[in-house]
C-alpha cells in the first residue's frame, strides 16, 4: 500500500492509533524513528516554532506547504496536514488541496471556523454556516488528483453551539464526502465516550496537553473505536521544556556537558540527520 492507503487502513481499523504532531523535518524524523505509524503536520506547531506566534491564523498556505514538502522528503510515514480553514472560501480550499497534495500530503484537515481561526482550545471561537463548510468539503474532494487522498473534516461547533450541534455538523460533513471526522474540544469524558457511536466515519480525537478535552488512555480510546488519537503538540511542548531545561543549566552554570538527561548526544543528532548516508554519497560521487 502507498502512504494514503496505509492511513486509510489505520483510520478504518478504529484501534486508536496514536498520531504525534511534527512541526519541522527533524521533529518528523524523531516521530518516525520512535516507531509511530503516522504523523500530523501541526499548524499550531508551524506557527509557534516557525513564527513565534500563537495559533491565530498567522500561518499561510505557503508556510504549511513548505513544511509539508520538507517533511515528506524526510520521512516515509503517512502525513496528515493541518490546512486550517482552507485559507479562504471554497475556491481557495480547492487550491489549498491541490497545493498540499502536490507537496506530499496524504490527508488534509479542514475546519469550519470563521477566519481568522484560532486554536481549537482557545476561547472566543466562531464557526461558519454549515452549508459553507459543506461547500468547502465538496471542493476539497473534487480537487483531489489522487482519489486515495483523504479529507479530514473538523468542526469547532461544540464550543459555540453545543455538543449535539457539533455531532450534527460532522454528520453533514461525512455526507459531503469527508473520509475522517474530528469533533474538536469536547470537554467531558461522557462526550469522549459517546462520539464514536454517533457518527458513521472513522474519527480522530485531539488530546491537547493542558487543553479542554480530558486526557484519555489510548487503550480506552481503542476500545471505544476511535480511529486516530492525535497529540498534535506533545513534541512541541516537550521541545520547549527541553530547551528551557538545558539553557537554564547553561545560564546558571556557564557550561553544559554532554548529559543525555539535558541534551541529545552529538552522535545521536548526527544519526537522526543521517550523516553517514550523506558521507557515503559524498564518497560515491568523488
Amino acid at each position: 500500500m502507498n502512504t494514503k492507503q496505509q492511513l486509510r487502513a489505520l483510520a478504518q481499523a478504529r484501534r486508536g492509533v496514536i498520531v504525534p504532531g511534527a512541526f519541522n523535518a527533524l521533529s518528523a524524523r524523531v516521530v518516525e524513528d520512535l516507531g509511530f505509524e503516522a504523523l500530523y503536520i501541526t499548524g499550531a506547531g508551524v506557527t509557534n516554532m516557525g513564527l513565534g506566534l500563537p495559533d491565530q491564523a498567522f500561518m499561510g498556505l505557503t508556510d504549511i506547504a513548505d513544511q509539508t514538502a520538507r517533511i515528506r522528503d524526510a520521512v516515509q510515514l503517512p502525513l496528515i496536514v493541518d490546512a486550517d480553514t482552507g485559507f479562504g472560501n471554497a475556491l481557495n480550499t480547492y487550491h489549498t488541496v491541490r497545493t498540499l497534495e502536490r507537496a506530499g500530503a496524504d490527508c488534509i484537515q479542514l475546519e469550519d471556523q470563521v477566519s481568522p481561526k484560532r486554536c481549537g482550545h482557545f476561547n472566543g471561537k466562531d464557526v461558519v454556516d454549515a452549508r459553507e463548510m459543506v461547500g468547502k468539503i465538496r471542493a476539497a474532494c473534487d480537487a483531489r488528483r489522487d482519489s486515495d487522498l483523504l479529507i479530514l473534516a473538523r468542526t469547532d461547533a461544540a464550543a459555540v453551539h453545543g455538543f449535539d450541534a457539533a455531532v450534527e455538523r460532522a454528520g453533514q460533513y461525512a455526507e459531503a464526502g469527508a473520509d475522517i471526522l474530528f469533533v474538536e474540544a469536547v470537554t467531558t469524558a461522557e462526550q469522549v465516550r459517546a462520539l464514536p457511536a454517533l457518527l458513521p466515519q472513522p474519527q480522530l480525537i485531539n488530546l491537547v496537553i493542558g487543553g479542554k478535552t480530558p486526557i484519555t488512555g489510548a487503550a480506552e480510546l481503542a476500545a471505544l473505536r476511535y480511529g486516530l488519537v492525535l497529540y498534535a503538540n506533545a513534541a512541541l511542548q516537550g521541545a520547549v521544556a527541553g530547551m528551557q531545561r538545558a539553557l537554564t543549566v547553561l545560564r546558571d552554570h556557564q557550561r553544559i556537558d554532554e548529559d543525555p538527561a539535558l541534551v541529545a548526544p552529538f552522535a545521536e543528532r548526527q544519526r537522526l540527520v543521517r550523516k553517514t548516508h550523506w558521507d557515503a554519497l559524498e564518497q560515491k560521487y568523488q
